[in-house]
């Protein structure tokens, strides 16, 4: 008698090479985490049900086409999917304030919205912490001038000084940042602005 509890990961696998049941499997371990998750952020339960199976679609889908890459976190990537689904819900029903995202790419005008509810507080809160993780894997140069200008609210010609480079060098520095920030943020496959 095997009493061995098969790990996600085999069961991902298993899914992807065909077998349907590997996916109840998943989706029976892991509905009551991923749902009272949904739910409390949402507290309708319609919404959560539908947010619910809008998350494994989108994990079926992934994983059909091949494109989910197994690090051994496949409960924390569903619930980033449907963290991301909730923030959707939220948009679709202007719940949750639309950011101006012309020009420049500006995810820090989320982080910077002082007019917030609850619901929209927790969710600037986990795009906070998303986003403070995420620039830990741009270069350092890019990293010192992205924090200098964005968390110390310093001028370039501050950063300049500090730094030891020119404006410019500086101002190059910062672009290719947010550039970079923007293809981590597609590698992810996170939704951090609309």
């Amino acid at each position: 008698m095997n009493n061995v509890e098969i790990t996600d990961a085999v069961l991902v696998r298993e899914y992807m090479q065909g077998n349907e049941i590997a996916l109840s499997k998943l989706i029976n371990r892991h509905q009551h985490r991923i749902y009272s998750f949904i739910f409390s952020k949402v507290f309708d339960r319609d919404v959560a049900e539908d947010i619910f199976q809008d998350t494994f679609i989108k994990v079926i889908n992934t994983l059909k086409r091949g494109k989910y890459n197994e690090e051994g976190k496949f409960l924390p990537w569903v619930m980033r999917i449907a963290h991301n689904l909730v923030i959707d819900h939220f948009r679709r029903n202007k719940r949750m304030p639309k950011f101006d995202n012309s020009g420049d790419f500006n995810i820090f005008s989320v982080l910077s919205d002082s007019e917030l509810n609850i619901e929209t507080q927790i969710i600037k809160d986990q795009i906070e912490n998303d986003v403070k993780e995420l620039i830990k894997e741009l270069p350092e140069d890019q990293l010192e001038v992205l924090t200098m200008r964005i968390y110390k609210d310093m001028s370039f010609k501050e950063i300049s000084e500090r730094t030891g480079v020119s404006i410019n060098t500086a101002l190059g520095r910062m672009r290719y940042a947010l550039i970079n920030l923007r293809k981590i943020i597609e590698k992810h496959n996170l939704v951090l602005t609309n």
